[in-house]
């Protein structure tokens, strides 16, 4: 199985849609998505994730199954550096590096400032069960922290035969957003989404590509190939937007 997340475009935040510049970047991305061997395409209730996704969705003549759960994951604490109120990321490095917890795969939901919004753990629960539930949809049970390939395992003759490593029949395409595309790489990769939402950029309408791996007794890996690629922009022409990133961005 692959999954495919796909930031929206270059966003307008104040009318929830995207810039004209936003607009270009989800038409080259479209002339992109529309050679992929898409099962299902998934989709953000937000305006500026619809609106990446119709130019695919109309290129291609589909439609996407909207989920609440994949909007984007706001659930605001207050930064004890700047005061600011806001999103449960973007906090200065000397406060949030000083906590261990940040950096393991569920002590980060026993720290004070993740736990000052009451909202904010059982929103990830729902977003790790979410994207699970699609997941199980495939044919894929979560077990601890990898999943078992359930029609894979009901149909082999010996559960113990290795199996070659081409289980990629279904791909899924999901257009979201920043932190909830990072709290979803947590929950599949066994990461800490604070390290992701501090330590990871994806531009706007980058590609990130998750696939599994298979390799014995019908047990499948997430493992990522592919984070954050921006090459349709390069390609056409279009620089790399640097919305919700605090240095330059590479742009060769």
């Amino acid at each position: 199985m692959r999954i495919i997340f796909i930031r929206h475009g270059d966003p307008d935040y104040e009318n929830d849609t995207l810039t004209e510049k936003g607009i270009r970047e989800a038409k080259l991305l479209s002339e992109r998505t529309a050679g992929w061997p898409v099962t299902q395409f998934y989709c953000s209730p937000l305006g500026r994730a619809q609106k990446t996704a119709s130019y695919t969705l109309h290129k291609l003549g589909r439609e996407a199954v909207t989920y609440e759960w994949l909007k984007e994951f706001f659930y605001p604490v207050e930064d004890p550096v700047t005061g600011r109120i806001g999103v449960p990321w973007d906090f200065m490095p000397e406060y949030w590096t000083e906590i261990p917890q940040m950096y393991e795969k569920d002590g980060w939901k026993e720290t004070a400032i993740y736990r000052s919004n009451p909202n904010l753990l059982p929103a990830y629960t729902q977003v790790c069960e979410g994207i699970d539930s699609i997941i199980e949809s495939y044919g894929y049970q979560r077990r601890q922290n990898c999943y078992l390939n359930v029609k894979a395992q009901e149909a082999a003759n010996r559960p113990d035969t290795e199996l070659p490593n081409n289980h990629t029949d279904n791909t899924i395409v999901i257009f979201c957003h920043l932190g909830v595309i990072c709290v979803m790489l947590s929950h599949l990769l066994g990461l800490s989404p604070a390290l992701l939402f501090h330590s990871l950029y994806l531009a706007p309408t980058s590609v990130t590509v998750l696939a599994t791996e298979e390799r014995r007794n019908n047990i499948a890996q997430f493992r990522a190939q592919v984070i954050g690629d921006t090459s349709h922009l390069l390609k056409g022409g279009e620089p790399i937007s640097a919305a919700g990133y605090f240095t330059d961005v590479f742009q060769r």
